[in-house]
């Protein structure tokens, strides 16, 4: 007899961003948070590979990337220059490194 395959499904019973993020590190099985920081500068350097941002972070420090930033990143970099110049990473990166994860990247309001 074949086994059946169960579908687990998962229901949040608060409300809030903060059990959204519960739930997706759950999920992910990693320890994501949230980092938030301003972009101060946006520049092209063709030389230095390309696209750069500077971003000052309210955890304290400052980065610089330059080259290596995808252009779906580099519109959520533009957009939160117009506008706020607020950005947040969501990381499950250790240390200092956080700074330069960019896989989960928003601007905000």
């Amino acid at each position: 007899m074949a086994k059946k395959s169960v579908a687990i499904k998962h229901q949040l019973h608060e409300v809030g961003g903060e059990s959204l993020d519960k739930a997706q590190a759950r999920k992910a099985g990693a320890n994501f948070e949230w980092h938030f920081g301003r972009v101060s500068r946006l520049g092209y350097f063709e030389i230095a590979g390309g696209r750069s941002v500077s971003i000052l972070w309210e955890e304290g420090g400052a980065t610089s990337q330059q080259g290596n930033i995808s252009d779906e990143q580099w519109e959520i970099f533009k957009l939160a220059f117009k506008t706020t110049g607020r950005i947040a990473i969501h990381s499950d990166v250790e240390g200092d490194m956080w700074m330069y994860d960019y896989r989960f990247l928003e601007a905000v309001r």
